[in-house]
């Protein structure tokens, strides 16, 4: 399935939740930061070379499937979120990326740091 069509179908899954009509702009930001929580957590323990670990909610998970289900439930939360703001996902990826193609910078410790 193309990403579009999956964008479509999460937009229409939390309107049929209620998540569009009763949701805060915050509260959904808070569950992207949750939903961030738990991919920082699987990526440590894939980072300690971990296979599988006992997540913070106390349950047996296999780190890459940790990795996997984290990284899509944030996109769900952000395309969400960007639904609440009156906003398309994809506009404000294309925004980021104008603003980040231009950017330079060094890699420094397994991370980018832009110059000022």
């Amino acid at each position: 399935m193309k990403y579009q069509e999956l964008e479509k179908l999460v937009i229409e899954w939390a309107d049929d939740k209620g998540i569009l009509s009763k949701a805060t702009p915050i509260a959904q930001a808070d569950k992207s930061f949750e939903e961030v929580e738990e991919l920082k957590e699987a990526v440590l323990a894939q980072s300690n070379g971990f296979a599988k670990f006992i997540n913070s909610k106390g349950k047996i998970v296999y780190t890459k499937d940790e990795i996997k289900d984290a990284l899509g439930d944030i996109l769900v939360t952000i395309i969400i979120g960007a639904e609440l703001q009156g906003l398309s996902l994809e506009d404000c990826l294309e925004s980021a990326y104008n603003v980040i193609s231009k950017r330079t910078g060094v890699m420094r410790n397994g991370t980018f740091i832009k110059d000022e």
